[in-house]
């Protein structure tokens, strides 16, 4: 079993443990390329790696694993299927939902409009304490 490297397209690299042809890899390529081609979604980096089983009796010989680093948050996604062009389909259709939802998560995804205004949140939405009559 060799261990190639066979791009290092942008910052996303592509590894091939086994007996893996350069046409499946290239389709795993686009896949990858495709999910992780959403606009607004920052800084990408991180390894792909497919492997081919040799052995006769495996039912799912070909699997992926993909550790990417998107905006600092680590993403990982693992697939097994029987042949590369399920896996590459497979492989792309987790790491965009699993891109989707970084990119949803992030900083400002979740922070409300501010605090309230009891806790020193702006101050045009404070209140005028109310007078009664009886105040002088």
């Amino acid at each position: 079993m060799t261990d190639r490297d066979v791009s290092a397209h942008d910052t996303v690299q592509i590894r091939a443990n086994g007996d893996v042809e350069d046409e499946a890899l290239s389709y795993i390529r686009s896949k990858v390329d495709v999910a992780l081609a959403r606009p607004g979604l920052g800084a990408v980096s991180g390894r792909v790696t497919v492997t081919r089983d040799t052995a006769h009796h495996v039912l799912l010989p070909w699997a992926a694993g993909a550790e990417i680093e998107i905006d600092g948050r680590l993403v990982v996604v693992h697939a097994r299927e029987a042949d590369a062009h399920q896996l590459a389909d497979r492989l792309g259709e987790r790491l965009r939902a699993q891109a989707e939802r970084t990119a949803h998560r992030a900083g400002t995804a979740r922070r409300t409009a501010g605090p309230p205004p009891w806790r020193g949140g702006a101050p045009g939405l404070r209140r005028e304490p109310r007078k009664f009559p009886f105040d002088a």
